[in-house]
């Protein structure tokens, strides 16, 4: 249930992803790339950047990381899959 509403939360993020998919292994392939609804905010050389950078921008927002590659394999990320992420904190991320 809850990748169901992960997936519905990033629909637009997703579909940018797959519309771009081509244009994003030609520019940036092996890297992982930052997608907030339908703007590229970023590429990265790991997924710990992606992510900082992601949190930096938007916070608690919902926002998407991706690794550029042929095939997709999803970053899963416990704390996020299982909504710890989503509690709301009284300190800035």
């Amino acid at each position: 249930m809850k990748g169901k509403r992960l997936t519905a939360m990033l629909e637009s993020e997703i579909d940018y992803f797959e519309a771009h998919r081509e244009e994003l292994l030609a520019k940036h392939r092996h890297q992982f790339v930052v997608v907030k609804g339908s703007e590229l905010i970023g590429a990265f050389s790991t997924d710990e950047e992606a992510i900082t950078e992601g949190a930096r921008r938007f916070g608690l927002e919902s926002f998407l990381v991706r690794k550029v590659e042929e095939s997709e394999e999803p970053i899963n990320i416990p704390a996020l899959t299982l909504g710890i992420l989503g509690a709301n904190t009284p300190r800035p991320v």
